[in-house]
């Protein structure tokens, strides 16, 4: 019994331990990549240099099933795109992605966005010449 015990709390510590460094509470994860594969970011950046023209943002939303949330890019403090997501269960992985033109250098900014356009949570990723 004692050891089922041990075993009992070691789990609820170590998982508030991890939930504690989620980006968000309801974000576990929240990554700019250069692929996707099995639903998961791959290759991850924090800098692209212009020479390759496509990035994603990858976000594992939790806790917010029956709600929406969106990607917001932003280049320049203008919006250059929003990409809505139908969050449909308690865990649920969604990406979007940008087409950047070489001359778009700079930063960006993804936001996660809900319906009610509270800012869940931001992300920044440079642009570079190469």
């Amino acid at each position: 019994m004692k050891k089922l015990t041990v075993l009992i709390l070691s789990v609820f510590l170590f998982s508030n331990v991890f939930a504690n460094e989620w980006p968000h509470q309801n974000i576990s994860n929240a990554e700019f990549a250069t692929e996707i594969v099995d639903r998961e970011p791959f290759n991850i950046v924090g800098e692209l240099d212009n020479s390759l023209g496509k990035i994603y943002f990858f976000t594992n939303i939790r806790n917010l099933q029956g709600t929406s949330v969106k990607h917001r890019w932003i280049y320049n403090n203008k919006v250059m795109a929003d990409v809505i997501f139908d969050i449909n269960g308690p865990r649920w992985r969604v990406w979007s992605s940008k087409n950047l033109w070489h001359t778009w250098t700079g930063k960006w900014i993804v936001e996660v966005v809900t319906s009610e356009n509270e800012v869940l949570y931001k992300k920044e990723f440079n642009y570079i010449e190469k």
